[in-house]
């Protein structure tokens, strides 16, 4: 079976996937100081937990943190008998090839959306995946990526505000009742709630006038939910593109070996 490790700059999901079936899903926080024999150990009793007797055998990595790698490769070697995939480096061969600027290295986790959305959507799609970050990925008609646009992330924006501003608290994203806030929290929902509804627009608009063609528009992320009940931004939500994705790129790699 497959273990599928996708780590973010905030949290790392591991699943285990007999070809397209999700088997289990976990998620814990990325820390580059983890070793190997730790992430084993909460793994497996993780497994046990839920009577899970399955073989690993082979591990496909994707990491927007470089230093996370190599306790993951590790991981994969000791205790899986298999060396991994990792997205993004040399042995690890994509679907399509990004075309970007000659040596723009383009982050595992947008290669990955990138060809999870074109194997379920097709081509000409805009990817926006709400997370620690805000990014939108750009998918031409041959699958292939072909840039985008990095914004910061909502809580991200929301943390800034309460660090650099005294007065103003912690408060977590939700949509707000009125755009006109009556009290601090409420201004300051409706602010980044708002606000981002109008950046996705926007610039998938741009997006799309740039490009001079109508184009799907697919949201993903953990907060990818609260903008999709809103404006009709969005022509399709996957909560599991990334895992999908890495499945996409595991099977391609198994096809031309």
């Amino acid at each position: 079976m497959l273990l599928a490790i996708d780590c973010g700059n905030t949290n790392t999901m591991f699943s285990i996937l007999d070809g397209d079936t999700t088997i289990a899903t976990w998620r814990t926080s990325t820390e580059w100081q983890r070793t190997a024999d730790q992430y084993y150990v909460w793994l497996s009793s993780l497994m046990r937990f839920q009577n899970l007797d399955v073989h690993i055998d082979e591990v496909i990595v994707s990491s927007t943190v470089p230093r996370v790698v190599f306790n993951l490769r590790v991981l994969s070697d000791r205790y899986f008998n298999c060396r991994p995939l990792v997205v993004g480096k040399s042995d690890c061969a994509l679907p399509k090839e990004p075309r970007v600027d000659a040596g723009t290295a383009v982050g595992p986790d947008r290669l990955v959306n990138t060809a999870g959305a074109f194997d379920r959507h097709g081509g000409n799609l805009i990817v926006v995946d709400f997370g620690t970050a805000t990014t939108f990925d750009v998918v031409d008609d041959d699958g292939a990526y072909i840039g985008g646009v990095i914004a910061p992330g909502v809580n991200l924006s929301l943390e800034a505000l309460h660090n650099a501003a005294a007065a103003l608290p912690h408060v977590d994203i939700s949509k707000p009742q009125a755009v006109i806030g009556t009290n601090t929290v409420a201004c300051m929902q409706s602010g980044v709630f708002w606000g981002y509804i109008g950046l996705v627009r926007e610039i998938c608009a741009r997006i799309k006038a740039e490009r001079g063609r109508e184009m799907k528009v697919i949201s993903t992320g953990g907060l990818a939910p609260l903008f999709q009940q809103s404006e009709a931004l969005f022509d399709a939500f996957e909560d599991d593109l990334t895992m999908h994705g890495l499945t996409v790129i595991h099977r391609f790699n198994k096809d031309i070996a």
